[in-house]
């Protein structure tokens, strides 16, 4: 690529979905950003964003743009943090994904560390869909279960969440104790929809649970929370999550086998930058204090 100020440009636009939006980041005027795209597009021979009246939506090929531009940014701001001598200085974005039901815990943390270093912009991610790290869509993931086995990711081990059978206080009224497993015939249970699950206590759950016990079904783990405490059954939860809701009773005890462990991963690419160094060791720190 013979001019750098065009692929700064694009990624600019993509990040922030409009002409005026990317001069004003950029400090020039809305004139030069058209002229950039419409050179570098031209150049490529490929269009980059789609128009339209809201602004400029990146393409597949815009999308690729943005995540490899990402990615040389990144680096840049760490070789000028180093040539500058201020390798402890954290600014930009830094994009975070989690499992949704993780959100409770690391959103504190979050708004901590950007209290810290108030020229951060954070993106927290959450969904059904795994972002790609390779692909410059997020700095930091914590997923859980098996170990990830993406090829050029850097996988820490984090913590290991404990789960533990939980009823509403009502739901136990109108219903009687909860015996343990030979009782189960006699109570109703909240399920994880999914007919091959993936956590261990839903694997559990699926093959423990007498038919026509768990007819209440969730594709989400805040969901299950939801309907637990909504009195709709007998359900898995999160020790932590349930120490915040007075009202859920714990009727069967955490068993290692019900155990979920999670996982810092981070692209070899991005690992050894000051920003998401910084990060980590804020995070490992802040959550030591977790029961």
């Amino acid at each position: 690529m013979d001019n750098w100020d065009e692929v700064r440009t694009a990624y600019q636009v993509a990040r922030m979905g409009t002409v005026s939006g990317a001069a004003e980041v950029l400090g020039v005027h809305h004139a030069t950003v058209i002229r950039h795209i419409d050179a570098i597009e031209s150049r490529l021979g490929v269009k980059l964003f789609q128009r339209h009246a809201r602004g400029y939506t990146p393409t597949e090929a815009g999308q690729d743009l943005l995540r490899v531009a990402q990615t040389t940014d990144d680096q840049f701001n760490q070789l000028v943090g180093r040539l500058k001598g201020q390798g402890d200085d954290v600014s930009g974005e830094l994009v975070v994904t989690s499992v949704e039901s993780m959100s409770s815990m690391l959103v504190p943390i979050l708004t901590k560390f950007q209290d810290s270093h108030p020229g951060l912009v954070i993106r927290f991610l959450t969904g059904p869909r795994l972002f790609r790290l390779e692909y410059g869509e997020a700095h930091v993931a914590i997923r859980a279960g098996a170990v990830p086995d993406q090829p050029d990711n850097v996988v820490q081990p984090f913590r290991k969440q404990n789960f533990a059978l939980y009823a509403h206080r009502d739901y136990l009224a109108a219903m009687g104790p909860f015996g343990g497993v030979k009782d189960m015939a006699n109570h109703r249970f909240v399920m994880d929809d999914d007919t091959i699950p993936k956590a261990p206590f839903a694997r559990w759950m699926r093959s423990n649970a007498p038919e026509g016990t768990a007819n209440f079904r969730v594709s989400h783990m805040n969901s299950l929370v939801h309907a637990v405490l909504a009195g709709a059954g007998i359900g898995f939860v999160a020790c932590w999550e349930a120490e915040r809701y007075p009202e859920l009773v714990q009727v069967m005890a955490p068993l290692d086998e019900w155990q979920a462990p999670l996982w810092i991963v981070t692209h070899v690419d991005l690992h050894r930058t000051s920003k998401v160094q910084t990060f980590l060791s804020f995070l490992k720190d802040e959550a030591k204090a977790w029961a």
